[in-house]
């Protein structure tokens, strides 16, 4: 038998007092807290625009109960696959596979988002908060949102000039093409804001950093995707195909009021319509866009009440009649903390 002393036994874990547990529930309580938050906020600003909105609501509407409804659901089918066409396009911005039913589900949701906050603030909230869900960094994620934007425009404008060389006979631009002047204010603008945007990076050095690291990343992978052929046909093409949807919207939406206009004079009003005005920071373009293509409509011919009715029942189609399942489905994935 030793005699040597016995180690001293291991003190016990000590137990959870009365004010550690409180602590415990407090400190999870305010992510629990943001998660409801998050979940009914978006329900709360579609109520308050529906109210604020209603009689652009009730005014197309009504003046859709007298238009044919077979081509209401040939727009209402175009205006679905916008939603596919965009997870198409998310997919080709970035080097990863991402779920296809969630990519499309996220995309509707953030079709939803896109329409309360301007310069598709939204959208983009929504899509990068999947991307960082998907395990994708942030600054990849941001990356590809900008090259998402940057190939919106160049394939839109791309399609605009093949239908101008595809049916020149059909598109009159006259009214259409705007003056010396208003040229000459366009063009100042867009070189105060290039000069502008130099002169911040030439002075603020922690943007100059952050511009350049971001940049980087950009082009990183920018080449990788344009190594992929499957990456270059869903970005470039899913970007080409997305706008002549939501111009086969407008077409229906005209055909079925019976507004004497061809498909290539109501597709070309609508690209040359979102093209111009476009990146006017409203909520999903409604207003800017909305003026622009009454006026393109009015100039190839159509009267203004015909006109105006089309870009109306367009809106109906393509914003409030998805915007109440948008926003649930978006309440949805915040809820299972998809975003």
């Amino acid at each position: 038998m030793s005699l040597l002393p016995l180690p001293a036994p291991a003190p016990a874990a000590p137990l959870p007092t009365a004010a550690a547990a409180p602590a415990r529930r407090y400190s999870a309580s305010p992510a629990r807290l943001a998660r409801h938050v998050l979940t009914v906020l978006p329900l709360v600003l579609i109520g308050v625009w529906m109210a604020a909105d209603w009689r652009g609501l009730y005014a197309g509407a009504s003046r859709l109960t007298s238009a044919d409804p077979w081509w209401l659901l040939a727009g209402l089918g175009f205006a679905c696959l916008t939603w596919v066409a965009a997870a198409v396009v998310r997919q080709g911005a970035i080097p990863e596979r991402l779920p296809p039913l969630l990519l499309v589900a996220s995309q509707f949701a953030a079709g939803a988002a896109n329409h309360v906050l301007p310069a598709s603030i939204g959208a983009h909230a929504v899509t990068l908060r999947f991307l960082q869900g998907q395990g994708i960094p942030l600054p990849r994620a941001a990356a590809s949102l900008a090259l998402y934007s940057l190939v919106k425009p160049i394939a839109k404008t791309f399609v605009l000039l093949a239908l101008l060389l595809a049916a020149p006979e059909l598109i009159r631009l006259e009214g259409l093409v705007p003056d010396g002047g208003t040229l000459l204010m366009v063009a100042v603008g867009v070189a105060t804001v290039l000069a502008t945007l130099a002169l911040l990076l030439a002075t603020v050095r922690p943007l100059r950093r952050g511009c350049l690291g971001f940049l980087h990343t950009a082009l990183t992978d920018a080449r990788l995707l344009h190594t992929m052929p499957s990456r270059v046909l869903a970005l470039w093409g899913g970007a080409a195909v997305t706008p002549l949807l939501q111009a086969g919207v407008v077409a229906s939406v005209g055909a079925s009021l019976g507004l004497p206009l061809s498909w290539a004079q109501m597709v070309f009003a609508f690209l040359a319509a979102s093209t111009a005005v476009g990146a006017v920071p409203a909520p999903g373009g409604i207003g800017p866009v909305d003026a622009a293509l009454v006026f393109t409509m009015v100039a190839f011919g159509a009267a203004l009440a015909p006109a105006t009715a089309t870009v109306i029942g367009y809106r109906v189609l393509t914003v409030w009649l998805p915007l109440i399942p948008g926003v649930l489905m978006l309440s949805a994935l915040v809820h299972r903390k998809v975003l």
